[in-house]
């Protein structure tokens, strides 16, 4: 199915009605924070913020790689960190009485750690401020860099998530500056530092890949051992970004499950709406 064609109705994006969304936005904004689910132009931002529930997105709204999938402005000389950020995201997750929370970044390659101590210290806020509660980190690759992994897991997060997003053939088109290596040289270094910690990771479909990198890229994941997966239908933002090459069906979604699955994957999340920090907490229960 061309894009022409339009979008088929198993993408449509849910309402951003409700009493509670309404709620979720004005505790963002007294917070002054940002989130995944706005700049990023996320599907699922009305029925996340319906659940009482957004995915923090830190070191600012300015990334310094230019991935064609993904709609979050680029710049190769972003403000630096907000040292204040980690007790307002703590104190938004307070007040959203969050048990789970999900917490993500642009890239900031400018940064001599790639942003890992504010990371770090986001974890520690939000651990502060809700003792108990479960804190998932969606983190950048940091430039593969072993000492700010390091940081993060004395961070001790519930689950350590890094995208691999797409097959290797793709990589250097879609993720200029990523390394589809590097990505999973990342997941398996993090695993070896903290093996009591779950690896995450997710993939879109859509951008044009066929059926056998697929699986060569979920069997990759699995070797650096991968546990937890989410699987869903790239949107294009805009004319500018890279073109979807075809919608798949939710039938397929649900086959793709199913093969992931006996792969040895624990938990998997597969659907056209799913996205990494898609209902998180579910996937990580389930796991």
């Amino acid at each position: 199915m061309s894009r022409r064609a339009g979008k088929p109705p198993w993408v449509k994006v849910p309402t951003l009605g409700s009493l509670e969304a309404g709620r979720v936005r004005r505790i963002l904004r007294r917070y002054g924070l940002s989130t995944v689910c706005n700049d990023a132009l996320c599907p699922n931002r009305g029925h996340c913020y319906q659940r009482g529930t957004a995915t923090f997105l830190l070191l600012g709204r300015l990334c310094t790689r230019g991935c064609l999938y993904c709609a979050i402005e680029g710049s190769d000389s972003p403000p630096p960190p907000d040292p204040g950020e980690p007790g307002r995201v703590a104190g938004a997750a307070a007040d959203l009485s969050l048990s789970y929370v999900v917490l993500t970044s642009v890239t900031r390659d400018d940064l001599p750690d790639g942003g890992a101590e504010h990371f770090a210290r986001t974890v520690e806020a939000v651990r502060s401020r809700l003792p108990g509660c479960l804190v998932e980190v969606l983190v950048p690759d940091f430039r593969g860099s072993r000492a700010s992994l390091s940081r993060i897991g004395r961070a001790s997060p519930t689950v350590f998530n890094h995208n691999l997003e797409t097959v290797e053939r793709l990589f250097a088109e879609v993720r200029p500056g990523a390394s589809f290596r590097r990505s999973l040289e990342v997941l398996e270094a993090f695993g070896r530092l903290r093996p009591d910690i779950p690896l995450k990771s997710g993939l879109m479909l859509g951008l044009g890949e066929s059926r056998k990198e697929l699986m060569e890229a979920l069997e990759r994941l699995r070797e650096a051992g991968v546990e937890l997966l989410t699987m869903g239908q790239y949107l294009q933002p805009s004319e500018r970004h890279w073109p979807v090459a075809r919608y798949l069906h939710p039938d397929e979604f649900d086959d793709l499950r199913a093969a992931a699955l006996g792969m040895g994957f624990r938990s998997v999340a597969s659907g056209p709406l799913v996205r990494s920090s898609y209902h998180a907490d579910l996937s990580f229960m389930e796991g």
